[in-house]
């Protein structure tokens, strides 16, 4: 950021593996989330949660404490420029990033059962489908593909395809497409320019955002950003990979 000349000035704080192994088990100190709010721009490092039990994850504290409810991931490929297998990509994933199994609900029903809550709210999915297609029609994209498993998790993702199904009414000008997740990620995976804009529930999302960033480059590389109604946080790159750092 500075190497560009934007000229911007800088309010740093620490979060991440030191404040968790120095007895913080949020990861990030108590005056930081003064800071943050304070500043609408959080530029975000990579942050490693230590392995193991009785840390939280503090990316996903932080989108929830400050209602980062889109995560926007663009994945583009630069031929001819960078030597790649799949030329002429430029697609953005568009996930909701504060629901579905990220809300972090497990319990032990018996010594044999464990149980992950799936949460899908219409409130929640209209902010983020609305969301996609805003950016869509102000950034000149043409098309949106949503991406759930409503064939199977038929009142969850049922859900989340029938309020994008019904939003879309409202953008005739955008084309629409609803796929399974599962064929959906194949055909990311290895026909990539079929794609503009992919619209997608938590964990999909963060699945298929690393799918996209993969096939049109590296995961390490690829940045996204978090938007929030006054606070975005970007984030350089994706995932901390502490054993190859430096």
């Amino acid at each position: 950021m500075e190497a560009s000349g934007a000229g911007l000035s800088y309010t740093g704080i620490e979060a991440g593996e030191k404040v968790y192994l120095s007895g913080k088990t949020s990861g990030i100190p108590d005056n930081a989330w003064d800071i943050l709010r304070k500043h609408p721009i959080l530029l975000k490092g990579p942050i490693t949660t230590p392995r193991g039990s009785g840390y939280k994850s503090l990316n996903v504290t932080i989108r929830k404490t400050l209602g980062l409810f889109a995560n926007l991931r663009p994945a583009r490929t630069f031929d001819p420029f960078v030597q790649t297998k799949h030329p002429g990509v430029d697609l953005v994933i568009v996930r909701e990033n504060e629901e579905d199994t990220y809300a972090g609900i497990e319990h032990r029903q018996t010594r044999e059962v464990t149980q992950c809550l799936k949460l899908i709210t219409k409130p929640g999915t209209e902010k983020i489908v609305r969301y996609a297609f805003n950016f869509a029609k102000s950034n000149g994209r043409r098309k949106i593909t949503c991406m759930v498993k409503d064939n199977i998790m038929k009142i969850t993702d049922g859900l989340f395809a029938d309020i994008f199904k019904s939003v879309a009414k409202e953008y005739p000008e955008i084309e629409t497409e609803s796929m399974i997740v599962d064929i959906g990620a194949a055909l990311l995976a290895n026909k990539p320019q079929k794609f503009d804009v992919i619209l997608a529930p938590n964990l999909y999302g963060d699945i298929l955002s690393d799918i996209a960033a993969e096939v049109t480059g590296s995961v390490g590389m690829c940045g996204s950003s978090n938007i929030g109604d006054s606070i975005s946080m970007f984030e350089a790159v994706h995932g901390s990979a502490p054993d190859i750092a430096g």
